[in-house]
């Protein structure tokens, strides 16, 4: 006698008449999440009276001449073309009418750590990138899943924390950033690996991630205005002009970016970089953002509960060359010091190298370190003990 049991799975898999058959989940998503307009929506929490009106974060331009530069500016003050890292002065004569508030970088990382909690409950891997931006990583569902997530990531973050933020949706990271610059302010972009050539073509070479005024004039000499034109060419084409940046640039134009997927299983290694809004000749800048890049590595290596057997840093220079060094630790660590000041010292050592021959300034920091094992019981150290 035939049984009226069906597995569940088997149903899942049918294709019945008016039902498209469901789509296969993919191995792993992107979600890339950007807190949009930060330092600002953390000021508009505690004075919601400024909500409307152009403000900015940064040194008061009342308080006298500064070097400063503009921290954050929102979408009121934007307009008038107020830019993050502008020089103070020059913003207070584009926009005359905005409400100065002076940095709280204390409220900034307290937030910083509340907005990664409500990340982590979606997914065991978390990588910050900085303070306003991080990946979600998520495994194994398909593309609807991963934008409910993302959809009910963006709800959370404005019901819980009063913070808006932009997501995108990739398989890979450098497209999944691209498609959040698209969704600002304060919407979802998705885009399935098969549609990210055809998403990519028609945006200028500037959306690319790293890539700047410098390389856009370079890319412009050469004929290439769209990320499309970019993705027709050979590298051997751009290798004289951008040396070894030139596979990473058209891999990503195609669609096929060169990049190690970061999962939760097993992590041969892991880095996070920052790229300059303008090229850096400051070791003071260069030594702040090491120091932040290893505290959330290693960090996020902690909530993953791994220890950590090399330091490693990069610098990309100005010209596209790229120089790292790394350093074994001798036994595996744990926790931001050992890595911080590890990181610190390659990258001084990378700096004072460059500083006696070429001193050119600096584009892009990385981070990065690898030999991870599994924390079985909290390491101690010297300093535990009075």
């Amino acid at each position: 006698m035939p049984t009226t049991d069906q597995s569940p799975r088997l149903i899942e898999r049918a294709t019945l008449p008016g039902i498209p058959p469901r789509e296969p989940p993919t191995p792993y998503w992107v979600l890339y999440v950007d807190l949009d307009a930060y330092y600002v929506s953390c000021e508009l929490r505690d004075r919601p009276d400024l909500r409307g009106r152009p403000v900015i974060v940064g040194p008061p331009p009342s308080e006298g001449p500064t070097r400063g530069v503009v921290l954050s500016a929102n979408y009121e003050a934007r307009p008038s073309g107020v830019r993050s890292a502008m020089p103070v002065g020059v913003a207070a004569r584009l926009c005359p009418d905005a409400v100065w508030i002076p940095p709280d970088f204390a409220k900034y990382e307290s937030n910083a750590r509340g907005v990664r909690a409500i990340l982590r409950r979606h997914s065991p891997t978390v990588i910050p990138f900085s303070i306003d931006e991080a990946a979600v990583i998520v495994e194994g569902v398909t593309v609807d899943d991963a934008r409910r997530m993302a959809e009910t990531i963006q709800r959370e973050l404005r019901e819980e924390m009063e913070l808006p933020a932009s997501v995108g949706v990739a398989t890979s990271r450098a497209v999944a950033k691209i498609a959040t610059d698209l969704a600002k302010p304060g919407g979802i972009r998705v885009v399935p690996a098969e549609s990210a050539a055809a998403f990519l073509a028609p945006l200028p070479v500037r959306a690319i991630p790293g890539v700047g005024p410098k390389t856009e004039e370079i890319l412009k000499g050469h004929g290439i205005l769209t990320i499309g034109d970019l993705a027709r060419r050979k590298p051997s084409e751009l290798a004289r002009a951008l040396g070894s940046f030139a596979p990473e640039l058209i891999a990503l134009a195609r669609g096929e970016p060169r990049e190690e997927p970061e999962v939760s299983e097993g992590p041969r290694s892991r880095s996070t970089d920052h790229t300059f809004a303008q090229d850096v000749d400051r070791w003071e800048e260069i030594e702040a953002t090491v120091r932040t890049l290893a505290g959330e590595l290693a960090s996020t290596l902690d909530r993953e509960n791994l220890r950590y057997g090399t330091a490693g840093v990069a610098f990309r220079w100005a010209d596209f060359a790229r120089t790292s060094r790394s350093r074994s630790l001798g036994a595996a660590r744990e926790g931001p010091l050992p890595l911080t000041e590890s990181a610190v010292r390659l990258a001084r050592e990378l700096w004072d190298t460059e500083r006696a021959s070429r001193r050119r300034p600096v584009r892009t920091v990385s981070v990065r370190t690898e030999r991870f094992i599994p924390k079985t019981q909290r390491q101690v150290f010297l300093d535990d003990f009075r």
